[in-house]
């Protein structure tokens, strides 16, 4: 077995190859010998899995680690989502919690991750410490572990229903009465996963609420369970077949949302964050400013320039959202990827609260998402994204970062290039608002090239322009 790597929200393998329960074991050990090192195990932990086979049985074993280490256990008795073991470190005071999911990955993964104390996503210098403890033990093959009938009998294992306190949290944070006055009509669908048990308790008293793949299915229907346009078409197809208000979805683990308007256009990340960055300023009366991935759109920019607050760029990676959430003057922190949260809540990405806001803002404005992003982008500027992903030998992909870095263009697309940043791949930011970002691949030989502009003709430039200019810089 090789070195075991978080990535960029812990630790993902093919089940069977990698992801087994000896290895498990070994992740849990190092992550026990952290918080020990750290002094803070007598606090326990939360253990909590998504509906992915064998994620029940990986927790267990989980379990029995940490308590053959003398760390307590709190366990659910059903799966829940990644948002709610988050809030449930809170809500019982422990020294953090585990979490088996592979979130949005195709079935065949699977995957830990730690969470520390803050219920925020952890940073590199914790992810760092516990891979150099899983080297450790991976040299010595110390795991500490109980027996079935041993774990049993631990008084170390405490059960505890998650549902009631984060429900009380996140019902204090939405205005039910207004979702409840607009008689809605709703359709989720959680993608065979963990939001069944979390949205319909939200929604379905309040709305005209109906939920389709409320099935646990550890296949996601034979795709992946990731609420982008391409895979959510039976929800697209449904919404805009019927009278329907708006349709919801969750990825396999219910942190990462997708959203559908009424007329069956997908609403993408980029643009729930900017609907709901108006929400909270225009109809909460919240003052403060946002913190946005450096892939994310900068309408958001141009929206807090407005209104005099300040924007955070951070690299990819929820958890460096999750660390600037609980500073002073940001409201809401969230990527392109699908992942969001708002001031008062957890640090950590939660697409269940995602769709219920998103339902907020659809009743307490009384306009489809389509009409409302018209009237945005009336006042501050169009946006349209695009992302493209080109697989490339490494030394291709290594050439092409260091002659960028060494001779950065001084125009690009036919404009001049303002300045560069590089704390994640290079972003170019032109004259005319508009920028590209390169951004290689930390695990596969593959470059991602995100892209933004005010106009639709300019987008299709700076995609001829982003691809020439790769391929072309990267053969020299």
């Amino acid at each position: 077995m090789s070195n075991i790597v978080f990535g960029t929200d812990g630790w993902r393998a093919v089940m069977c190859e990698d992801f087994t329960f000896g290895n498990v074991e070994i992740v849990v050990q190092g992550i026990c010998d952290y918080i020990i090192e750290k002094g803070i195990s007598d606090r326990g932990l939360v253990i909590g899995h998504d509906t992915r086979f064998f994620s029940d049985r990986f927790a267990q074993r989980a379990a029995a680690v940490c308590c053959a280490n003398g760390i307590k256990v709190f366990m659910p008795e059903k799966d829940m989502p990644t948002p709610v073991t988050a809030f449930s470190i809170l809500s019982k005071g422990t020294a953090g919690a585990l979490m088996f999911t592979a979130s949005h990955n195709p079935p065949e993964y699977n995957g830990i991750k730690y969470i520390p104390e803050d219920a925020a996503p952890a940073l590199p210098d914790v992810t760092k410490k516990i891979e150099e403890h899983i080297g450790k033990i991976l040299e010595s093959g110390g795991v500490k572990k109980l027996s079935v009938d041993e774990l049993k009998e631990s008084p170390l294992v405490k059960k505890f229903d998650p549902v009631e306190p984060y429900m009380k949290q996140v019902k204090k944070i939405l205005d039910l009465n207004a979702i409840a006055k607009s008689k809605l009509k709703v359709i989720y669908d959680p993608m065979f996963a963990t939001g069944r048990n979390y949205v319909p308790l939200l929604l379905e008293i309040i709305t005209d609420f109906t939920m389709m793949h409320s099935n646990v299915d550890p296949y996601f229907g034979g795709t992946m369970p990731e609420p982008k346009a391409e895979l959510l078409g039976e929800l697209i197809k449904e919404v805009a077949c019927s009278d329907a208000d708006l349709g919801l979805a969750n990825d396999g683990d219910a942190d990462r949302f997708g959203i559908v308007d009424s007329n069956g256009a997908f609403i993408n990340p980029n643009q729930v964050m900017v609907l709901l960055y108006m929400h909270l300023i225009k109809n909460r009366g919240l003052t403060g400013g946002v913190a946005r991935t450096v892939a994310t759109t900068h309408q958001l920019d141009r929206i807090a320039a407005h209104y005099g607050f300040p924007v955070v760029e951070t690299p990819v990676g929820f958890k460096y959202i999750g660390s600037e959430l609980q500073k002073e003057n940001i409201i809401i922190g969230g990527e392109e990827s699908g992942g969001l949260s708002i001031i008062g809540h957890i640090p950590e990405k939660d697409g269940i609260l995602a769709v219920a806001l998103m339902t907020e803002i659809r009743a307490v404005e009384g306009k489809s998402f389509t009409e409302l992003l018209q009237e945005i982008s009336e006042k501050f500027g169009a946006s349209y994204t695009k992302r493209l992903d080109f697989h490339c030998p490494e030394e291709h992909k290594k050439r092409f970062f260091e002659n960028i870095k060494q001779e950065p263009p001084k125009e690009f697309s036919g404009f001049k290039v303002e300045k560069f940043v590089d704390i994640d791949g290079i972003k170019l930011y032109l004259e005319d608002g508009s920028w590209v970002l390169f951004r290689p691949s930390g695990t596969e030989p593959l470059v991602r090239i995100y892209m933004e502009a005010q106009a639709k003709e300019h987008l299709k430039n700076l995609a001829d322009a982003a691809s020439e200019f790769f391929w072309r810089d990267s053969a020299k």
